[in-house]
């Protein structure tokens, strides 16, 4: 496994006012989230036409919905006439369009305008060119990822990149087929604290000993404050005595058919910037998404995801489910104990990054390069 970072033994961390600031948040949300690929939506919430989900990716509304045809399209939630919004619900179910509350314009599954009050009065009125303006839409993993840019990023370079540059080999994820699995529990947090802080926090372990004792229970090697993010292809491994990733240790659930020897008993961590975290274990994968709709709070969805023949058992998840969502709220709260000191004077100019969180530091610099700071 190869170490990364560099050798001096402190990194400065950004200044306060990085988390805290309306005018920087902006700018992450113009050119982070609404720039690169957002990951919208489980494929799976969308089972049926006409099916849909709204989703906030940076300042947007942004509506997935199942097609008549069983495709999932992505648009701007918003209506073409006068702007209202188009659905105000989180989710949904429509026999065959949407219609706009305010003046009943109304659009296919497919975007395209087909009813409206006096239409056929106005001949010269595109039905395409009026239609709802469509997002860019991707499936992978089996969720939904979006971006709105005109001309997004190449998917290859950026998402899929991640997941290489931390497994060493993108393709390692194959083996864990995870858009085959099924939701076996799902938890929703509303973290008051930025985004930044939040993916700090999972992309290292120097805080491992100190408020995961359940965690490094099941990963020894945690308590050493080495996270498994900071190595290249490296998966922490279970302890001797541990059975499962579990709770109390106990054994899991089924295991993934696909994986390999190597990545039996091992636990890999991936960050998929901007907003997703990824928990690859032998019998299960744990997918975090992130919705930062503040300076200072941000919702979160997490996914616990089985064989599809665990979850239809109805088997007991509880002591798989219970580890992480502790993690996830010891975690939660640390950040939120960080973010009320953002705007303290003690930390204006910021903290510090040890060796073990160093490579925290070109995430940083990823979103520097992105709000454009460097350039300044």
């Amino acid at each position: 496994m190869t170490k990364t970072g560099p050798t001096q033994s402190l990194l400065a961390t950004p200044a306060g006012h990085s988390y805290t600031d309306p005018a920087i948040f902006a700018l992450e949300q113009s050119r982070i989230f609404e720039a690169h690929w957002f990951c919208a939506v489980r494929s799976d919430d969308l089972d049926q036409p006409g099916e849909f989900r709204t989703v906030q990716v940076g300042r947007e509304s942004v509506l997935v919905a199942r097609g008549r045809g069983g495709e999932l399209n992505a648009f701007l939630n918003v209506c073409r006439h006068r702007g209202a919004q188009l659905c105000t619900e989180e989710s949904g179910r429509v026999k065959r369009s949407f219609q706009c509350p305010y003046h009943a314009w109304t659009y296919a599954l497919d975007g395209e305008l087909v009813a409206a009050p006096n239409l056929t009065s106005m001949p010269d009125v595109d039905r395409t060119e009026f239609g709802l303006k469509r997002v860019h839409l991707r499936e992978w993993l089996g969720y939904a990822w979006v971006c709105l840019a005109d001309e997004p990023p190449s998917f290859e370079d950026t998402v899929i990149a991640d997941v290489g540059e931390r497994l060493g080999d993108a393709g390692e994820i194959e083996a864990y087929d995870i858009a085959a699995l099924s939701l076996g529990a799902r938890i929703n947090y509303d973290v008051k604290a930025n985004w930044k802080q939040i993916i700090e926090n999972f992309m290292e372990c120097y805080h491992c000993a100190t408020i995961h004792p359940e965690l490094t229970e099941v990963l020894p090697e945690f308590a050493d404050g080495f996270a498994a993010q900071y190595y290249v292809g490296h998966g922490a491994e279970f302890g001797s005595d541990v059975e499962g990733f579990t709770v109390d240790g106990s054994a899991g659930l089924d295991r993934l058919p696909g994986i390999g020897e190597h990545q039996d008993r091992r636990y890999y961590a991936i960050t998929v910037r901007p907003q997703v975290f990824v928990n690859l274990v032998p019998d299960h994968v744990i997918l975090h998404r992130m919705f930062p709709v503040a300076p200072d709070r941000t919702l979160i969805e997490c996914d616990w995801l089985y064989l599809p023949e665990v979850v239809e058992s109805g088997r007991d998840l509880s002591h798989s489910v219970e580890l992480f969502d502790r993690v996830n709220r010891q975690d939660f709260e640390a950040c939120e104990r960080c973010q009320l000191s953002m705007d303290s004077r003690a930390y204006a100019r910021g903290g510090v990054f040890v060796p073990s969180e160093h490579h925290i530091a070109a995430f940083h610099e990823w979103v520097r390069e992105q709000i454009g700071e460097n350039d300044s």
